[in-house]
C-alpha cells in the first residue's frame, strides 16, 4: 500500500532536535498475512520503525519476509527483530524439542511453571532458539537487529539463559528487549502485567550486562487487553520518562481467519493500527518530544 509523502514522520535532523527517540516496535509480524499488511502500511507511512518477526507461525514465508526486507531497500526504515516464540498454539522448528503437548509447545502458564521449576533442558532450548534464529537468516538473508520473546517468554527463567547465550554467541551486534518500566514506584502497581515483567526484567538486564548484551533502557506498552480499551487515552502514557533509546510495543493489524484462529488478540489489532494510521498520534508525539528513531542501528544504553 502506498502512502503520500507527506504523511511520513521521518522528519529533518532539525525538527526532531532535542526529542527523545524511542522504538515503535509491532509485535507479531508473520502471525497472518493480515497483520502483515498492516504493519508494512505503517512503516511505510513512517508511523512504524520497528518490528518483530514471529517465524514459528504457520503462514510465514519467504516472500512475506522479502515484502518486509524490501522497504529497507532504499533507506533504513524499520528495525527487523526476532520474536522468539516458545507457547502453544505453535509448533517447535527443532524436532527433539520438549516438552510438547499434541506436537506444540505448551500454554504460556504451563512454559512458565515448567521454566520457574526449571524443568527444561538448557541444551533443547539452545537448539530452538538457534533454529529460530537461523530460519530469520535463511528468509531474510541477515541477521536481526534485536531479539523479544512472543508473550514475553525471554524473560522466564532458563529460557532467558539459553536466548542470552546464543545471541553472546552469534549476534554480536544485537539488542534484546527487556520490558522493565521507567515510571514511579507507586505508579508501578496499576498494571500488574507492567510490574510481573518490571521483575523478571531485573534479572535480565543484569544477566545481559554480565555477558555484555545491549539492552534498551526503557520500556512501555503494557495494557489489559479488554476490547473496550481506549487505546489512544492509554497511548500517551506510554511516552511519560521514556529515556532515549526506549521500546513501546504495539500489536496493530488487520483481523483475518489465521489470526483468530491463532491468537486471542484480535479486534485491538485494529484498534491500534486506526490509531497509528491517524492524525493524532504524531501530534501525540510532538507534544511529548518524542520521535521516531530514524534508523535500525540507532545505538541503545548497554
Amino acid at each position: 500500500m502506498r502512502a503520500d509523502r507527506t504523511e511520513r514522520l521521518d522528519l529533518t535532523t532539525a525538527e526532531t532536535a532535542g526529542r527523545r527517540r524511542i522504538w515503535l516496535c509491532a509485535d507479531d509480524f508473520g502471525i497472518s498475512n493480515s497483520v502483515n499488511l498492516a504493519i508494512r502500511d505503517l512503516v511505510v507511512r513512517g508511523r512504524l520503525n520497528s518490528t518483530s518477526v514471529l517465524v514459528v507461525a504457520p503462514s510465514f514465508s519467504r516472500s512475506e519476509a522479502m515484502s518486509l526486507n524490501t522497504l529497507n531497500s532504499v533507506e533504513p526504515r524499520v528495525a527487523i527483530g526476532l520474536h522468539l516464540g516458545l507457547t502453544a498454539p505453535f509448533h517447535p522448528l527443532s524436532k527433539s524439542f520438549k516438552p510438547v503437548s499434541g506436537g506444540a509447545f505448551l500454554p504460556l502458564a504451563a512454559t512458565a511453571r515448567h521454566a520457574a521449576m526449571r524443568h527444561f533442558d538448557h541444551d533443547t532450548l539452545v537448539a530452538e532458539v538457534t533454529l529460530q534464529m537461523q530460519t530469520f537468516l535463511s528468509t531474510f538473508g541477515r541477521t536481526p537487529d534485536f531479539v523479544d520473546g512472543h508473550q514475553h517468554v525471554h524473560l522466564l527463567p532458563q529460557i532467558s539463559d539459553a536466548l542470552l547465550t546464543v545471541v553472546k554467541e552469534t549476534l554480536p551486534d544485537a539488542w534484546v528487549r527487556q520490558c522493565g518500566r521507567v515510571v514511579p514506584l507507586a505508579a508501578r502497581f496499576a498494571d500488574r502485567k507492567g510490574l510481573l515483567l518490571d521483575i523478571m526484567s531485573y534479572r535480565f538486564r543484569r544477566r545481559a550486562a554480565a555477558l555484555g548484551v545491549r539492552t534498551n533502557p526503557g520500556f512501555a506498552g503494557t495494557y489489559q487487553f479488554d476490547d473496550a480499551a481506549d487505546f489512544p487515552a492509554l497511548f500517551p502514557r506510554f511516552l511519560d520518562r521514556l529515556p532515549d533509546g526506549s521500546v513501546v510495543m504495539c500489536h496493530p493489524g488487520f483481523v483475518d481467519a489465521e489470526l483468530q484462529r491463532l491468537d486471542p488478540l484480535t479486534t485491538l489489532r485494529e484498534k491500534e493500527y486506526a490509531y497509528f494510521a491517524g492524525d493524532a498520534f504524531p501530534a501525540t508525539l510532538a507534544s511529548h518530544g518524542v520521535a521516531l528513531a530514524g534508523t535500525p542501528s540507532m545505538p541503545l544504553s548497554s
